[in-house]
């Protein structure tokens, strides 16, 4: 285990900064439309059932392997094992995080352009969604102001990696967070003091049955992957840099309940917006820069309004940059021994140029297709993340903590630390005797069935 290897300052330090993690465009972009597509709180039900039977499980597994080795992803498989495959998952999740940031960053500086359009009062003018539409694209066929956009968000996330642990990402997050929490709850008290918000609350909270299907379970499945950073070594390399003495379970337990609990108040913030202004609520990925901006505007106090959801956007978008950067910054660090600014910079500049495609599949690319598929680089970078390598690690990660470090020694060491917590603890965990056996059931097989049909799923298998 390494002595020099920078940690957080407390536990609760890590927490915001893993909940930063989580709480990304996924909560705020894409939860809101894809539960609009499906049955409201009958999809939020499932997603919630995929988030305690799969995602936390595999969310434990991840910090522990972080928090046990010290190392980044290839690094704490080394550790363990000996055997060559599982440094290759590994690199997996390195890889991950680097496609991931590819396009991500791509929407990053769409909140960052929208923040400032904002600001500027644009969205004033803007009396339909079709108006909103059609200058989203016209924006985006200019190939210097989505590579522009892009790259003001890339030194942003770059420049926080390069201060370090403490003074750039917990400091970042230790700000950051509060903030987009507090920008949330202005939104959510707006939304429901609107005409018609009972409207939205109940599309979010009664559950429509008839829209469920076997699809639902495995979407649901997907996502709850996709908004807790699972799979592409994010949370393992946050975890690695926690203390022994730092209680894994506990952390897991507040970093799913935050994530969750935003992205339902991100639900509500939007859906009351939208049914009280008569609009579509599965108007699909559009909602957030097609529909929102005209109806924040129309509001009253509107400006302030559509100001502040684009921060909250930015903010979101931020947090869960600078975590899937720091993977591949980690990486280089702990294997090949560069040091933190020249590891940043390399992978800065290499995942920039890997998004420079992505940026013009909107543009001068937007008829390249790649393999046939008819997705273009931004569409194959988002299908190859979420679809392939996140279900992917997720599965590996099961596998290797059920059958190959074994379910007793993860346990013991999940056991160690303590939270100071009476609910939440080691201390209660302590007493269970049924824990280990349901942790065990949880990840030697439902955990790894479930992912492997979302993954037969994906490519139209089942």
């Amino acid at each position: 285990m390494s002595n020099n290897r920078e940690q957080w300052s407390s536990k609760a330090s890590f927490i915001l900064a893993a909940a930063g993690s989580a709480v990304g465009l996924g909560n705020i972009w894409k939860f809101p439309y894809i539960a609009g597509e499906n049955g409201g709180a009958a999809f939020l039900f499932i997603y919630l059932i995929c988030i305690i039977l799969v995602g936390l499980p595999i969310l434990n597994i991840e910090i522990l392997l972080g928090r046990a080795t010290q190392k980044n992803p290839v690094g704490a498989f080394k550790t363990l094992t000996d055997k060559p495959f599982w440094k290759y998952v590994g690199a997996l999740g390195v890889f991950a995080s680097f496609t991931i940031l590819s396009f991500y960053s791509i929407v990053g500086g769409w909140s960052v352009a929208y923040t400032l359009e904002a600001l500027k009062g644009t969205f004033s003018s803007f009396g339909t969604p079709q108006i909103a539409a059609d200058f989203f694209n016209l924006k985006n066929s200019n190939p210097m102001w989505v590579i522009g956009y892009h790259t003001a968000f890339f030194l942003l996330i770059v420049g926080i990696i390069l201060s370090g642990v403490r003074q750039g990402l917990e400091k970042a997050s230790k700000f950051l967070m509060p903030l987009l929490f507090g920008i949330l709850m202005i939104l959510v008290v707006q939304g429901l003091m609107l005409p018609g918000a009972d409207r939205g609350i109940s599309f979010l909270f009664n559950p429509d049955w008839s829209k469920i299907n076997p699809q639902t379970f495995l979407l649901a499945l997907g996502h709850a992957f996709f908004t807790l950073s699972l799979g592409m070594g994010a949370m393992m390399t946050y975890g690695s840099y926690l203390s022994e003495k730092d209680d894994v379970v506990n952390a897991s337990y507040m970093v799913a309940f935050l994530d969750t609990v935003i992205a339902i108040l991100a639900g509500v913030a939007i859906f009351t917006v939208v049914f009280s202004s008569g609009y579509d609520p599965t108007a699909g990925p559009g909602l957030v820069f097609h529909v929102l901006p005209p109806l924040l505007a129309q509001l009253s106090g509107g400006y302030i309004f559509a100001l502040l959801f684009f921060l909250l956007l930015t903010i979101a978008a931020v947090t869960s940059a600078i975590s899937i950067l720091e993977v591949s910054v980690a990486y280089l660090v702990d294997e090949l021994n560069y040091s933190r600014k020249k590891a940043t910079l390399t992978m800065g500049i290499l995942v920039y140029c890997a998004a420079i495609p992505c940026a013009l599949s909107f543009n001068v690319w937007s008829d390249v297709t790649l393999l046939g598929t008819g997705l273009t680089f931004f569409d194959m970078a988002d299908f190859l993340a979420s679809n392939v390598l996140l279900p992917l690690g997720g599965f590996f990660l099961a596998i290797f903590a059920g059958y190959v470090w074994g379910i007793d020694e993860v346990v013991r060491n999940l056991l160690i630390g303590d939270s100071g917590s009476v609910y939440f603890g080691n201390s209660i965990l302590r007493k269970s005797l049924s824990f280990k056996s349901i942790f065990g059931f949880l990840i030697r097989y439902l955990s790894p069935i479930l992912i492997f049909l979302v993954f037969l799923y994906q490519f139209g298998w089942i």
